[in-house]
């Protein structure tokens, strides 16, 4: 063997790199588990006491902090924690970027650009094509010539030259979104955490491992930090005007209750002079009619009856002017009253008149209230435009602090220098009065006005715990977004999931590789069983290692992709260790046919790793969130595979030898001794009656796939998934009827996963909202449609932030498209990229071709059988993100097989290039039938210990892959060889 001292160099190098970035994940789960002796299971002291040793040096001169965050980092299918990706709305960057101009040919083109960036088109060309077919005389420059712009856009500037600009803008302002982000992320506390850009402009991607408050998590992502200080009225000095108000609603609820006495009066008498009695017209007039009467009853004369509807609603007394700012108090399920009454297009009028705007507090007044204040801000016009006194950028630094005077946090806060001048104008101009301080369209706190504030140094009160004083500086710190960032995708995997997944994935991972251990050992014989071994855990050992220097995120989807690259480094293996028996069959002595065998395997080694390799390439650049960790961990598998299966075996045989430890081996055990020795099977022979019977197939497989179709899973439809687990055991249709009048008529589909008591609901139910309160929504309706299957008296909030609600998962529309489009590219590339490999490595189409075939029929064969079978067996057959990556890993190892044999038939034509080439390839099929058979066997073990332990989220997986290893093993000895072989006979005849 040469070059012995490169490979114990690499050996040497990757054990010490190993050892030193594993040693952190050690060292932490010693503190770990102090921490837990410490806490007694409360997490809140847990991160206390490892907070406070935070700083300290712990290991190598690191500190702890250091230290957890070069871990090994387990992903959120382990750990439990959020994944978002969040999509920066590129309308409000528009919007802002001309002053909010009111334009309506503006305003509608960006209206049809939002639709069209949904079906996947570049937002500004589409609204550039929006705007010209809206008027095509109309010019940007009259729009977006804003004064911030004017040094870039002029009055005679082309609408070209303006999308240009715009196109730079967007730009920033995306940047400037991820820095933000960023920012306010770092500064959240959690370990590890993980953003980036996705290759789509405007969305990111955000991951937080272990964050168990998602509410949380949404405001701090979602809010711009757009911070105002507005002056306020108090309630006395608008108290005619609400009386106006007043007086509008009053009228208009008389007015809508005369319209439906009327319209129900017209519908009875027209019905009756029709002849129609006893019709279910007449009764649904008459239902109608008690069902207004019933609403009555139930609003009472207290206030829709009353003369004053507005002040009893906002518990108001009409008689008693005050002075304060609040001017409504209202518990949270009524403030949609109060807004659809002051949203009232009269009442609104009325009020942008007297320069009055009315905005809710962003808390209830106390923390056991449910009780919220709407505060009256006094409205300043400033180009005809209604401006706060003081907003934009102004804080150059905030912290979270605890208030000398009540028993709650604050935030104190310092402006920059030309906004400390304003502050302090403006709390000279309001001593004795309140300044309400609004950040993203949310009343903070509206304190009083003691005296002058010099300096512009002051506190945000309002009764805050400690989390959210902290979140509200991070984000007064962080700086102001250009735009919204609002969830299109979002992950939440509950902690007890995550160690759930652990003990499956640990176990599965144990099993299989025990499993493939002895299966070496049973085959090969013990020592060269060990030795193969012996590269199996260095494998293992190197890979983890390798990833710990990468900082990958380590998945559950992660752990297959070791595995899997376990599974490839056994065939390794088994094509060194057949060849080595077929060179001791010809009469080569030990060491020489081990170093024939090494060299003979090694072209097919290698092409059948590096398209392994094309494969996982390709689902690193077209798959999101687990897929790309199980594509990342496949090739770092592959590589750490080839260099222990080919070079470290190889340099322990010829250490071994040269002590004179091996005698005698024959790698055959009595089991396998006499298998298969020297088959003549005549795989050509009766072809055309295989093409038949696999054409056959393939149009049962078209035809299904044509009636059933795919059930698709939400990553390809848009939607969310709720992982619930209950108590006792769920009848699932049972739960669909409870939950269907909650979700006005759009039944939610609800399956068991895993356990009987263990069920996931799906829904894509105002999936197209970008409102941020309607995953609330949604999950509140989730728990009123289960309340029969839930413990009696199980609050709403128990139900959210107990261990009820598992996993959660939302995919918007957009992104669904996008990933759907991705996936369909991702398997035709990986086909053709393979296709295209196999041509340069063995320069002859009929190769390419009889491969891209099977590869084709092995794709169509997976697809016919998951639209044949889905709703037929126990388990979840949905088409997603994972079951593409099976498609495309299932393509890669298929492929193996295939440029093994064509690697032999190309060996056979060089050293006999006479022999009929039919004898050519029934000998290459034969002479490696050994390997194929033995390869798809300990592949089928391993998917199959997958399959039975690794839990619900990778039994889709596996059980394509299983399809996919018995399907490639078909499509290897029965269609990709004889379709190359009449391919190059027909090439003969025709010369």
């Amino acid at each position: 063997m040469q070059n012995k001292g490169l490979v114990k160099f690499l050996a040497i190098a990757l054990t010490l790199v190993s050892l030193f970035y594993l040693s952190f994940t050690v060292v932490t789960n010693k503190y770990y588990k102090q921490a837990k002796e410490y806490s007694g299971g409360d997490p809140v002291l847990e991160t206390l006491y490892l907070d406070s040793l935070a700083k300290e040096k712990v290991w190598l001169g690191y500190s702890l902090e250091k230290c957890r965050a070069m871990e090994i980092t387990l992903g959120l299918d382990l750990k439990g924690g959020m994944n978002v990706i969040v999509e920066i709305a590129a309308s409000d960057v528009l919007k802002s970027l001309s002053d909010n101009n009111q334009d309506a040919t503006f305003n509608q083109a960006l209206e049809k650009a939002k639709v069209a960036q949904d079906n996947g088109q570049d937002f500004l060309s589409a609204f550039a094509n929006a705007y010209k077919e809206l008027d095509s005389n109309a010019k940007l420059s009259a729009i977006f010539g804003t004064y911030e712009l004017r040094e870039k856009i002029k009055p005679q500037s082309t609408n070209d030259e303006v999308i240009s600009v715009l196109r730079e803008e967007l730009k920033s302002a995306y940047d400037n979104s991820f820095n933000v982000l960023r920012n306010r992320i770092d500064k959240f506390g959690v370990v590890a955490p993980n953003i980036q850009n996705l290759d789509k402009e405007g969305l990111i991607s955000i991951e937080l491992p272990g964050v168990k408050d998602p509410a949380r998590v949404r405001e701090l992502l979602q809010g711009t930090a757009n911070l105002e200080f507005w002056e306020v009225y108090l309630e006395s000095e608008i108290h005619s005007t609400l009386i106006q108000a007043n007086s509008i609603i009053r009228d208009s609820i008389q007015a809508a209750r005369n319209i439906t006495a009327e319209t129900v009066a017209q519908t009875t008498e027209t019905v009756a002079q029709d002849n129609v009695a006893n019709n279910a017209e007449i009764n649904e007039a008459i239902a109608e009619n008690d069902s207004v009467n019933e609403t009555e009853e139930q609003l009472s004369a207290s206030i829709e009856d009353s003369q004053w509807p507005l002040f009893f609603l906002m518990g108001l007394d009409p008689n008693q002017p005050y002075a304060s700012p609040v001017v409504a108090m209202a518990k949270k399920s009524d403030m949609p009253k109060v807004n659809a009454y002051i949203e009232n297009t009269k009442v609104k009028n009325l009020l942008d008149a007297n320069r009055i705007s009315l905005k809710w507090t962003v808390k209830p007044e106390s923390e056991d209230s449910d009780i919220y204040q709407l505060v009256a801000l006094k409205v300043n016009y400033v180009e005809g435009k209604p401006q706060p006194v003081l907003s934009g950028d102004v804080i150059s630094d905030a912290t979270d602090q605890f208030s000398q005077y009540s028993s709650s946090s604050e935030v104190s806060m310092t402006m920059k220098s030309d906004a400390a001048k304003v502050w302090a104008r403006l709390t000279k101009d309001n001593i004795g009065r309140q300044i309400a301080i609004v950040l993203d369209n949310a009343v903070y706190s509206f304190p009083s006005v003691q005296n002058e504030i010099t300096g512009g140094s002051s506190s945000i009160t309002g009764n805050f715990t400690p989390e959210q004083a902290k979140d509200l500086a991070n984000v007064l710190k962080s700086g102001r977004m250009s735009a919204r960032a609002n969830i299109v995708q979002e992950d939440i995997v509950g902690p007890s999931l995550g160690q759930q997944a652990i003990n499956q994935g640990f176990i599965s991972f144990v099993i299989a590789l025990i499993i493939l251990m002895i299966y070496l050992m049973m085959v090969y014989g013990a020592k060269p069983g060990l030795i193969a071994n012996g590269a199996l855990l260095l494998n293992l050992f190197f890979t983890l290692g390798v990833m710990a220097s990468f900082h990958v995120v380590l998945t559950l989807s992660g752990i297959a992709g070791i595995v899997l690259a376990l599974a490839i480094a056994v065939d390794a293996n088994v094509l060194i260790y057949e060849r080595i028996k077929e060179e001791l069959r010809g009469g080569k002595v030990l060491k020489k046919a081990l170093e024939e065998g090494y060299g003979k395997a090694f072209s097919a080694i290698f092409d059948a790793n590096l398209t392994s390799l094309l494969t996982g390439i390709i689902l690193l650049i077209f798959g999101t969130g687990p897929i790309r960790g199980f594509a990342f961990t496949l090739i770092i598998g592959i590589c750490i595979s080839f260099f222990t299966a080919v070079f470290l075996t190889r340099l322990t045989f010829d250490t071994l030898f040269a002590k004179g430890k091996l005698q005698n081996l024959t790698f055959s055990t009595s089991l396998t001794k006499n298998l298969l020795i020297d088959p003549k099977f005549d795989f050509l022979k009766s072809r055309k009656m295989t093409y038949i019977v696999l054409g056959v197939i393939t149009v049962i497989c078209i035809s299904f796939f044509g009636l059933r179709g795919l059930n698709q899973g939400i990553d390809f439809t848009g939607g969310r998934n709720y992982v619930i687990k209950f108590e006792q055991e769920i009848n699932t249709v049972d739960a669909e009827q409870k939950l269907d009048p909650f979700f006005d008529n759009h039944t939610p589909s609800v399956i068991t996963i895993g356990k009987s008591n263990q069920v996931r609901v799906s829904t894509n139910y105002m999936i197209n909202s970008d409102d941020p309160s309607v995953d609330e929504e949604i999950q509140q309706r989730l728990y009123n449609g289960l309340q029969s299957f839930l413990p009696e008296g199980l609050t709403y909030d128990e139900f959210i932030n107990g261990d009820y609600i598992q996993n959660q998962r939302k995919v918007g529309p957009s992104i669904a498209d996008d990933l759907k489009t991705k996936a369909v590219w991702a398997v035709v590339f990986a086909v053709l990229a393979i296709g295209l490999y196999i041509l340069f490595r063995f320069r002859d189409l009929s190769y390419s071709v009889s491969t891209i075939a099977a590869l084709t029929f092995d794709a169509i064969v997976i697809l016919g059988m998951y639209a044949m079978l889905w709703g037929f067996v126990p388990f979840s057959l949905e088409v997603d993100q994972t079951f593409i990556g099976a498609i495309l890993t299932a393509i890669g190892y298929s492929v193996n097989d295939k440029v093994v044999i064509f690697d032999r038939v190309r060996e056979y034509t060089q050293l006999y290039p006479k022999t009929d080439k039919a004898e050519v390839f029934n000998g290459a099929l034969n002479s490696t039938l050994n390997r194929t058979l033995n390869t798809s066997f300990s592949t089928l073990l391993v998917l199959i210990i997958i399959f039975i332990f690794a839990g619900e989220t990778l039994r889709s997986f596996s059980f394509a892959m299983i399809l996919g290893t018995v399907i490639g093993t078909i499509s290897s000895l029965f269609l990709a060889s004889p379709i190359a072989y009449d391919m190059i006979k027909n090439k003969g005849k025709k010369k």
